[in-house]
């Protein structure tokens, strides 16, 4: 059989002229992978393993298309296939985190999350256009915001700085208090939840001898004052955690928002993602 011709192809062109990053199909998909026969490690793989064959296939709740939006709609002949990962059910405490930006293996789709549906970025799968094309569309993005969500997701997910060792062992404390706190019915529990992310910034850099660290604990515009301790006690207990160690010779911090932050501290600054920090010797 020959590839499609030029109108198959100005067809499937405008059957994904709607389509738009974070995009997703609903109902039951298949997820298809490489196995090594001989170590299957998930009960799919296994499953592929005893059929002889290397190639396997699990079902899933349906898919999130990740191809950036001006590649979705380019010319099928020039650009012919598109990245999509599956869609998974989680719980509400779960769902509440991604959208947090806490699981960053996850991306936050608000047009599934009625459904308990979140996009699962650790597996991604290629697809031609015509897939797709035949699928029917349901809007994962509802506005711009959503859209820079999902954007935020996809590059952290992919540009995670991977901290040094003597770092994860520093900051250990700050991030084992967060984490569980976080989720209590305490004043501190509902800070943290307010708070937008956690930033840290490495002067002049992760390799030097002496590091300067500084702590941005970014909340939203809309709770200057919390409660009864205030911010800076609470900024005060969390710096407490993380006291002047070894390489690291002077520790800061601030809670602000995003409108006090100057763009060179953010891009300078690094995420600080608290159920991803691991040590290679872990």
């Amino acid at each position: 059989m020959e590839p499609l011709d030029a109108d198959g192809r100005a067809q499937i062109d405008d059957a994904l002229q709607r389509w738009r990053q974070g995009d997703c199909v609903l109902g039951e998909q298949w997820f298809v992978f490489r196995v090594s026969p001989d170590a299957p490690l998930t009960e799919d793989a296994a499953a592929a393993a005893e059929g002889g064959v290397d190639n396997a296939e699990g079902a899933v709740f349906g898919f999130a298309v990740l191809t950036q939006t001006c590649d979705i709609v380019r010319d099928c002949g020039e650009r012919p296939f598109l990245e999509v990962c599956p869609l998974v059910e989680v719980d509400e405490d779960k769902l509440h985190e991604i959208e947090r930006g806490r699981r960053p293996n996850y991306a936050y789709l608000r047009g599934v999350a009625d459904r308990h549906l979140a996009a699962d970025l650790d597996r991604v799968m290629t697809v031609e256009k015509p897939v797709v094309a035949q699928w029917e569309r349901v809007a994962g993005c509802i506005d711009d915001s959503d859209i820079r969500r999902l954007s935020l997701a996809l590059s952290r997910k992919r540009a995670r700085v991977a901290f040094p060792d003597d770092f994860v062992g520093f900051v250990t404390p700050l991030t084992n208090r967060i984490s569980s706190k976080h989720d209590k019915e305490s004043e501190e529990g509902r800070a943290l939840r307010a708070l937008r992310e956690i930033r840290v910034r490495a002067a002049p850099s992760w390799d030097a001898e002496s590091v300067q660290l500084m702590f941005w604990f970014i909340r939203n515009e809309d709770q200057p004052t919390f409660e009864r301790q205030g911010w800076d006690v609470l900024l005060q207990a969390w710096l407490k955690r993380v006291p002047v160690r070894g390489r690291f010779g002077e520790v800061g911090g601030a809670v602000l928002t995003l409108d006090d932050l100057t763009a060179r501290d953010y891009v300078e600054s690094d995420p600080l993602d608290i159920d991803h920090l691991s040590s290679r010797d872990e």
